[in-house]
């Protein structure tokens, strides 16, 4: 039976965490949604089964009854160590989800406490004195602090964390984890005995993530980014907890078309978007256009896309400067404009997988979950690496009862993910 059972926030998310714990060679296994009986069913080859919600965005209490919820279905599937994924930036609001989720969880498990350890060093976020950095800039300075949605405008995360808190939130600093395994423990001891429900750790470099991992190797819960997952397989092996896996990576060959859906407005990902549509043809979506005619829109698009999909990769996004999602939003709304793009992106999807396309790669956290919803995946396996956080994974589509089922190779990349190059890099390393 899987010995660790994730929950992640949204699904880039969860195929990051997946992409780490692979490295590290567990076989790992991702799962849409809630999963019923049948979903959990024949998961004996798998190490670690991550559950990947569309929670970061929705309100409070419902993203509590759904992370509950995949608790009871990872419990009922025998795992023994649970993982709370969510984004390396944080991407909350003051009112939560992260703090509640955690705490509703902790409860669950009838745990005092947990770490929350955001980190990935390999990706440029650190921690440091409970200060999250984005390559070296403080986060409320990086771009984050025009996220559309969950707008980062403080980089202090014990204090944003304390907003979203019932109980206290505390502070494993980088001095500690330095002086040790044990001088962290009696750190999260202190913590506990003060009413610290969830402490934040610091973390600069890769090693420090591993004494971590050491550290809460034994800890039922686990909440941070997927950075912290690489510390905690060796002790887990050294435990004979589970094994080691030099093929946990392997996917099968994947022919057809190709072509990249871009939904994410962070940074780093106009960069690739600009970076990439100097080569190759490409396409922007006008969100006003998308309002005013929403299936007129996704026709176009699949009708510009499809005489090109022989000559190689296109890329169709709605990927745009603040500016530009302001004024979206002053006309639509700020949910609406994102609901919108969303679900047209993922029409399009459909229609380019129906078209031939076999490899894709969607940029963004929400338009991950609506391409993958669309398209009725249920069970992803993660495959080789592209960049830190973001793995090629393979998915069967389901066609009907009178159809062969379709193998797609998908990459699902946070916004924030990925070198400059990314879109162009991923389709050489595909399986």
């Amino acid at each position: 039976m899987p010995f660790v059972g994730c929950i992640a926030d949204d699904f880039t998310g969860a195929t990051d965490l997946a992409n780490n714990l692979v490295r590290e060679g567990l076989r790992a296994v991702q799962i849409i949604g809630v999963p019923s009986a049948a979903d959990m069913a024949g998961l004996d080859a798998a190490d670690a089964v991550i559950i990947a919600l569309k929670t970061r965005t929705v309100p409070v209490d419902e993203a509590v009854a759904q992370s509950r919820a995949a608790l009871e279905a990872l419990k009922v599937a025998g795992c023994q160590r649970f993982f709370f994924k969510y984004c390396s930036t944080f991407d909350s609001t003051p009112e939560g989800n992260i703090g509640p989720v955690a705490e509703a969880l902790l409860a669950d498990l009838g745990e005092a406490m947990a770490i929350a350890a955001p980190a990935f060093p390999a990706n440029g976020r650190t921690v440091l004195n409970g200060e999250l950095f984005v390559d070296g800039v403080p986060l409320n300075e990086s771009g984050m602090q025009n996220h559309p949605l969950t707008p980062m405008t403080d980089s202090n995360l014990v204090r944003w964390l304390g907003t979203q808190c019932r109980g206290e939130v505390g502070l494993i600093d980088h001095q500690t984890i330095d002086a040790g395994v044990e001088a962290i423990r009696d750190r999260a001891a202190d913590l506990g005995e003060v009413g610290v429900t969830l402490a934040i750790v610091d973390g600069k470099d890769e090693q420090q993530l591993r004494v971590v991992g050491e550290a809460f190797a034994d800890a039922r819960l686990i909440t941070g980014g997927s950075g912290i997952a690489m510390g905690l397989p060796a002790p887990w092996r050294a435990a004979g907890q589970i094994e080691a896996r030099a093929d946990a990576g392997g996917l099968a060959e994947f022919n057809g078309a190709t072509a990249v859906i871009s939904g994410s407005c962070s940074v780093r990902t106009r960069e690739q978007v600009a970076a990439f549509a100097d080569c190759h043809p490409s396409l922007g979506l006008d969100p006003l256009a998308i309002a005013d005619n929403p299936e007129g829109a996704v026709a176009e698009a699949l009708a510009w896309a499809e005489p090109k999909l022989s000559d190689g990769p296109v890329l169709i996004y709605s990927t745009d400067s603040p500016d530009a999602v302001l004024a979206a939003q002053s006309r639509l709304g700020s949910a609406e404009a994102g609901a919108l793009i969303e679900r047209a992106l993922a029409q399009i999807s459909l229609g380019l997988v129906d078209a031939g396309v076999r490899r894709l790669i969607v940029a963004g956290g929400e338009t991950s979950g609506a391409v993958v919803s669309t398209l009725g995946i249920q069970v992803l396996r993660i495959g080789p690496q592209i960049d830190p956080g973001v793995p090629w994974t393979g998915a069967r589509l389901s066609r009907g009862a009178d159809a062969p089922p379709i193998d797609l190779a998908l990459a699902l990349k946070s916004g924030n993910f990925g070198g400059v190059d990314f879109f162009t890099r991923a389709f050489e390393v595909c399986p």
